[in-house]
C-alpha cells in the first residue's frame, strides 16, 4: 500500500493551552470590545491571528540562537544573515530591521513623496498605511480572478498587466517611484504570483523605468506553488526558482516573522549601492546601526538558518498540505472558502457565510467573533475594518471580498487542532441563519484602525 502523508519533523518540547468555556468567552470578547486583538494569549485556545512570529523555530535555530554575537558594530551574525540574503535572493548590500513594517518605513521614506501612485498587487495592510501616511496613492492591480472566491486559477496573487501600463500611461513616471509584487499576495488570500508574471510585470517596469520592489513575507510558498503550478518548473529545486524570481526585483522587504520562521525580524535587500546608502539614513534614524538594525545577534543566526530551512521541498510539502488539510474539511461541511487555498492561511467567504448581514455590519468581523465564542479559535478579519476609510472622503472602503483569515503557524499545531477549528466552523455554519446582528464602531484610529478598534454590537 502506498505510505500516507506525514510531517517532516518531529516535536521535543510541547506548551500546555488551556480550553475556556463559551461563557468566558462571550465576558472576554465584550470585555475586549469586540476586537480580537484585544484578548490575551492564555483566553485563546487555537491562535490563528497570524503565522507572523508564531511559528516554530527549529533545533538547529535555536543553537544558533546560542551563538549569537551581539557586538554594537560589525557582528558576525550581521555577515550570516548577509551571506544567506546573498546566497538565496542574489542581492549584494541590505538592511537589518526589526520586522516587514519598518523595512517599509525605511525604504518609503527614501522613495515616496506626497502625490506619489504606488501600483501593485492587493497591497497588504502596513504597506499601504506607510503610503497613505505619506500621503500618497496604492493602486491595487490584482487581476479580476482573484476577487471570485470560487475561481479556481492557480496564480490569482498576479498583476493585470494591462491595468499596470494604465497606471503608468495616465501618471508622469516620476510620481511613481516603484511597483510592488507582494509574494504570496496576503490581502487576496495568500495567493501566489507567476514567474511568467513576474517577468512580464518586469518588462513594464524597464519600459517605463520604474524599479521593481517585492513584499517578500511569504516569498518560498510562492515558490513552492510555481514548481506545482507553472509549466516548466516541476523538476526545478525551490532554491533555484527563489533565484529566478528575484532576478527579476531591484530590491525587496521581508517580514522574516513569516518565511524565514523566526519570532521577530526583518531587512530590505537592495541590488543599487546608492539606494542602500540613502536608506541606512533612516535605518540608522528609526531603527538602529547599520549591521543590526534593530535586531540582536541571535536574532540574525536564527534568520540566517531559517531561510535556509523555509527553502526545503519537504519543509513547504509539510506546511503547505496542513493548509489545504483544513480547507478541505471546510469544504466537507459545506463552508465557503476561497479557492485554491493559499501558502499560509484559509480564507473563509463571509458574504457568503453571512449573507443576511449588510456590508455596514462588518460582516467578517462578526465571523471572527463568533467563531471565537463558539470554539475559542482567534483568526482575524480581511475586509472593512482592515480596509479602512478612504484618506480624503474618510468613507468605509467596501473590499469586494469580506473575508475571514485562519492563518496557520509554522510547526505549532497538529492536524488534531485543524479538525477542531473546522468542527467549531461548522457548528456556526450550521446556526449562521440566527447570526442578525453584527458590529459598529465605538472608537477608531485614523489610520490602520482595525488593530485597536473598539466595536459594539448592532
Amino acid at each position: 500500500m502506498n505510505l500516507p502523508f506525514a510531517e517532516s519533523y518531529k516535536m521535543k518540547m510541547v506548551e500546555t493551552i488551556r480550553k475556556s468555556t463559551k461563557q468566558e468567552r462571550q465576558e472576554w470578547i465584550e470585555t475586549a470590545n469586540y476586537n480580537l486583538f484585544n484578548l490575551r494569549s492564555s483566553q485563546v485556545f487555537i491562535d490563528l491571528l497570524t503565522d507572523s512570529g508564531t511559528g516554530a523555530m527549529s533545533d538547529v535555530q535555536w543553537s544558533e540562537m546560542m551563538l549569537g554575537d551581539e557586538s554594537y558594530a560589525g557582528a558576525s551574525s550581521y555577515y550570516k544573515m548577509k551571506d544567506a540574503i546573498k546566497e538565496f535572493f542574489g542581492f549584494d548590500y541590505f538592511l537589518p530591521t526589526h520586522q516587514g513594517r519598518a523595512a517599509e518605513n525605511v525604504l518609503f521614506s527614501v522613495l515616496v513623496k506626497e502625490n506619489d501612485i504606488v501600483p501593485g498587487n492587493t497591497h497588504f495592510d502596513t504597506t499601504k498605511g506607510h503610503i497613505e501616511f505619506r500621503k500618497a496613492k496604492a493602486v491595487d492591480c490584482t487581476i479580476d480572478e482573484a476577487f471570485n472566491s470560487a475561481l479556481e486559477h492557480p496564480f490569482k496573487g498576479n498583476i493585470d498587466i494591462t491595468k499596470l501600463e494604465k497606471v503608468l500611461n495616465e501618471n508622469p513616471v516620476e510620481r511613481i517611484p516603484m511597483i510592488i509584487v507582494t509574494v504570496t499576495c496576503n490581502s487576496s488570500g495568500g495567493q501566489p504570483v507567476s514567474l511568467e508574471n513576474m517577468r512580464q510585470v518586469r518588462a513594464v517596469a524597464d519600459k517605463y523605468g520604474v524599479p521593481v520592489i517585492y513584499d517578500s513575507a511569504r516569498f518560498a510558498e510562492n515558490a513552492y506553488f510555481i514548481k506545482l503550478r507553472e509549466k516548466g518548473y516541476a523538476e526545478k529545486s525551490i532554491r533555484e526558482i527563489v533565484s529566478d524570481m528575484y532576478a527579476l526585483a531591484d530590491a525587496m522587504t521581508m517580514s522574516s516573522k513569516k518565511d524565514a520562521i523566526v519570532n521577530i525580524g526583518g531587512f530590505i535587500a537592495f541590488r543599487d549601492k546608492e539606494l542602500q546608502e540613502k536608506a541606512s539614513v533612516y535605518n540608522i534614524m528609526f531603527e538602529g546601526y547599520l549591521t543590526y538594525g534593530g535586531m540582536s545577534g541571535r536574532d540574525m543566526n536564527a534568520l540566517a538558518q531559517g531561510l535556509r530551512e523555509v527553502v526545503e521541498f519537504d519543509y513547504l510539502e509539510t506546511r503547505i498540505k496542513q493548509v489545504a488539510y483544513l480547507g478541505n474539511k471546510l469544504k466537507e461541511y459545506g463552508i465557503p472558502v476561497l479557492e485554491p487555498f493559499g501558502g499560509h492561511a484559509v480564507f473563509i467567504d463571509a458574504k457568503k457565510f453571512l449573507p443576511q448581514l449588510p456590508v455596514e455590519h462588518y460582516v467578517a468581523q462578526t465571523l471572527a467573533i463568533e467563531l471565537y465564542i463558539e470554539a475559542g479559535v482567534r483568526g482575524v478579519e480581511i475586509g472593512t475594518l482592515l480596509a479602512d476609510r478612504d484618506p480624503e472622503t474618510r468613507q468605509n472602503r467596501y473590499p469586494e471580498l469580506e473575508l475571514v483569515r485562519l492563518a496557520i503557524p509554522r510547526r505549532v499545531y497538529t492536524n488534531n487542532h485543524m479538525d477542531y477549528i473546522a468542527a467549531g466552523l461548522k457548528n456556526v455554519f450550521n446556526r449562521r441563519h440566527e447570526i442578525t446582528n453584527g458590529l459598529k464602531i465605538v472608537r477608531e484610529a485614523p489610520i490602520l484602525r482595525h488593530f485597536t478598534v473598539d466595536l459594539e454590537r448592532v
